[in-house]
């Protein structure tokens, strides 16, 4: 039986998702989907090239940096500037290839693209693996997130068999320094995203099925509490879109045997994810999204069975379209949105 959301989180009903137009990219695993002021698509793919593609119109891939290890989470600042989470160089800021005045490129890590620099890869002195989601606020403050601290990003299944809860909620201050741990021990931390008025930031707790909110101003300053829980699937990216609507991408159901699991004890869990570690991951072909008003209710539930594009991690609304990205397949989606057409 699929789990019910949460009350505040109810909805109508599913709805349908349009059909799916593939744009592959010569690459595997674009992770995260950003668009920028040109209302070009980019993504970072598994051998750490941060791509450009129209999302219309002829496919035509450009490489506009190489982060030289494996980059997830995206945004695109005001100046056209990206910001890159990469699970095992930290929090980057990537110069696109076109805005560089050179081909060659610059800086740590740059490749025959544009120019890399690292914003941070240490937090109180320790390493930061795992750098997983961003966010940009207006006046340069950035939310970013790292998922564990016991596993790397090619390991994530045993973050969500052994539930260490080791993840954090970080914020770098404008100009750069020392990142601040804003929330600690949440249960695999990934997608990050800001209120419109910046009022608070919610993350994704992929192991948790919810969204937990930080407030950032107002009366409840400081405080934390849940947008969103008892999600139907496993939240991956998040990104806001018009009227305000938070969207999710669910990169997978719930699957029974898991919810027991992480119910068990430390012993049994730890010995369940040695059994499976050596198996392949065969994620069911199901791809499913939802947008979330400001205060939790849910505004779409899209989702198509059998839609041959699996384990989504990425949604972006654009000009009345969805692009989707997935952390297996070799290419993004487009679709058109429902309503907005």
């Amino acid at each position: 039986m699929t789990p019910r959301l949460s009350v505040t989180a109810r909805t109508a009903g599913p709805g349908v998702l349009p059909p799916l137009r593939p744009i592959p990219l010569g690459g595997t695993g674009p992770e995260d989907v950003v668009v920028d002021r040109e209302g070009r698509v980019i993504t970072g793919v598994a051998d750490g090239r941060i791509l450009r593609v129209p999302p219309r119109g002829p496919v035509h891939v450009e490489e506009i940096a190489r982060t030289g290890g494996r980059p997830l989470g995206l945004e695109v600042l005001p100046d056209g500037r990206v910001l890159v989470c990469d699970a095992e160089r930290g929090l980057l800021r990537v110069t696109p290839e076109a805005d560089t005045g050179s081909g060659s490129g610059s800086g740590s890590g740059s490749g025959s693209g544009g120019s890399v620099e690292v914003l941070a890869d240490r937090v109180a002195g320790e390493p930061l693996r795992f750098c997983s989601s961003v966010a940009a606020g207006a006046d340069g403050t950035v939310y970013f997130t790292a998922s564990s601290r016991r596993f790397g990003h090619q390991e994530w299944l045993g973050e969500l068999m052994e539930r260490t809860a080791t993840g954090r909620l970080l914020r770098l201050p404008p100009g750069g320094g020392e990142p601040e741990v804003l929330l600690d021990g949440l249960d695999f931390a990934n997608g990050v995203v800001l209120a419109e008025d910046e009022s608070w930031v919610a993350v994704a707790e992929t192991g948790a099925y919810r969204l937990t909110r930080l407030w950032l101003s107002g009366p409840r300053a400081g405080q934390r509490d849940t947008l969103v829980e008892n999600l139907p699937g496993f939240p991956g990216s998040l990104s806001r879109g018009m009227d305000g609507t938070v969207w999710i991408a669910l990169a997978g159901p719930r699957p029974r045997p898991l919810d027991w699991l992480r119910r068990a004890p430390g012993g049994v869990r730890r010995a369940a994810w040695r059994a499976v570690r050596p198996l392949p991951i065969l994620p069911r072909p199901a791809t499913r999204v939802l947008g979330i008003g400001p205060g939790g209710r849910v505004r779409h539930d899209l989702r198509r069975r059998r839609a041959g594009y699996r384990m989504v991690t990425g949604v972006y609304e654009h000009d009345g379209m969805l692009i989707l990205g997935s952390l297996l397949e070799k290419g993004i989606v487009v679709c058109e949105l429902p309503g907005r057409a």
